[in-house]
């Protein structure tokens, strides 16, 4: 059967104030665009934050972004560095303005937002998974499901998944654990017909914290999968 690429399965050091630049495996979808790369180092220094994975040249003409790369999200990155542009992004816009609608009503708990020319997903790690676990809990199967349904109902869509832990445990422990849930999450969509082609998993650990760690309510927070959802003739880059 065929399987999700993993784009970034690289660990760094533990919160590091300037993390250090992971190893970037391209990928036929989501390759290294040497030229974007260069493009965009040159204009500012490459962290742990920044980087992830390099989306390809966009099919608008303009030079996809890194992942991650100003909006410090992985996700959100995935998104922004995907834009089409002109009459072919504006068609692209109005479908994930129905797509969007539509998730908000069909999957309750999770946080649905429109950002550029796509749909960022955010699933509270307790909604999907129990504590310090990655294995999809029974009674929350069906909020993935639904994603699922989505993504067949729109299938010129490329998704990727992210995991993301609090920073209790070491680093290697929470990257594992990240990429484990993004995997387990990705096995649903895959368990309901979405293709292994249309998806990219990521495990970020603790680097992409939406709240500090210092407090129980902010690592719950930061425990989470996120979906960038985004037109699959945006990402598409031959290796």
């Amino acid at each position: 059967m065929q399987r999700p690429t993993v784009v970034s399965s690289v660990r760094g050091p533990r919160r590091p104030a300037l993390p250090s630049r992971p190893t970037l495996r391209r990928t036929g979808r989501i390759g290294l665009y040497l030229a974007a790369a260069l493009v965009l180092t040159s204009c500012s220094s490459w962290g742990q934050r920044e980087t992830g994975a390099v989306v390809g040249a966009a099919a608008g003409g303009a030079v996809g972004g890194i992942v991650g790369t100003q909006s410090g999200s992985t996700a959100r990155g995935a998104i922004i560095g995907a834009v089409v542009g002109g009459a072919a992004g504006a068609v692209i816009g109005h479908q994930m303005d129905r797509q969007a609608e539509e998730l908000e009503a069909r999957v309750p708990g999770a946080i649905v937002e429109r950002v550029g020319e796509g749909i960022h997903v955010t699933f509270p790690s307790g909604l999907l998974f129990d504590f310090d676990s990655h294995a999809v809990r029974p009674d929350a199967a069906g909020h993935l499901r639904q994603l699922a349904t989505s993504l067949g109902t729109y299938p010129d869509t490329r998704v990727v998944v992210v995991g993301h832990t609090d920073s209790v445990g070491s680093d290697t422990y929470n990257h594992d654990l990240s990429l484990r849930r993004a995997g387990a999450a990705s096995n649903v969509l895959l368990a309901q017909g979405v293709s292994a082609g249309r998806i990219d998993i990521v495990g970020r650990g603790e680097w992409e914290p939406l709240a500090t760690n210092e407090t129980a309510a902010g690592r719950q927070a930061n425990r989470r999968v996120e979906v960038a959802i985004f037109s699959d003739g945006a990402s598409s880059v031959q290796p």
